[in-house]
């Protein structure tokens, strides 16, 4: 990948993050499910790209620092969109032309499936590759080029908001289906629908 292409990975305090699945899972493993998630998506990213880490504690930094990672530490954690924003303005100022913006709660994403998504991006022009989500319409991963001006919908039923700003900001869109993208772990659902894939796997 060139030196202008980074990818950004939305990592939350672990001590908090999966709080959707208490009614299912104790805190020490909802722990080391977000712990397991985030290594996931960051070994997958710093073997493709340099990568920013934005995470929400600085515990989750040190994990991301000792996995290859350029940090950036939230001062005071807000969500999902206000991480990526911060993200996205940290790798404009390191000259990113193009951003890949990917979260850390995807139990099947790798290398590979990461790659397959950028495939996706070589056409000419201002673009954005959406990797949709299993559900809800959601989005967990954002290819964006240029990564400025644009705004962030990150969060239920995000795919469509995210082809009306790229109509509104005159870019090219395209939804990325992949089944290793596409599984989140947010609801007791998500983490039964991972237990049959690996069942069956």
């Amino acid at each position: 990948m060139p030196p202008s292409f980074w990818i950004v990975v939305l990592i939350k305090d672990f001590t908090t993050a999966k709080s959707r699945l208490a009614s299912v899972l104790e805190p020490g493993r909802r722990r080391r499910l977000a712990e397991m998630t985030a290594a996931r998506a960051l070994d997958a990213a710093v073997a493709l790209a340099p990568t920013l880490a934005v995470c929400g504690s600085v515990e989750a930094a040190d994990f991301a620092r000792l996995r290859g990672a350029a940090l950036v530490v939230e001062p005071s954690p807000s969500g999902q969109n206000p991480a990526a924003m911060l993200g996205l303005e940290e790798v404009l100022h390191r000259g990113a032309e193009a951003v890949l913006l990917l979260s850390s709660d995807l139990p099947l994403v790798d290398e590979a499936a990461i790659r397959r998504l950028l495939t996706r991006s070589d056409v000419p022009g201002s673009l954005v590759v959406a990797a949709s989500a299993n559900g809800r319409q959601g989005t967990n991963a954002l290819y964006l080029r240029p990564p400025g001006d644009f705004s962030l919908h990150f969060g239920e039923a995000s795919l469509p908001k995210f082809a009306e700003e790229a109509r509104v900001r005159g870019r090219r869109f395209i939804v990325h289906d992949d089944p290793s993208l596409a599984l989140d772990l947010d609801e007791p659902s998500d983490l039964s629908a991972w237990r049959r894939l690996e069942r069956t796997g």
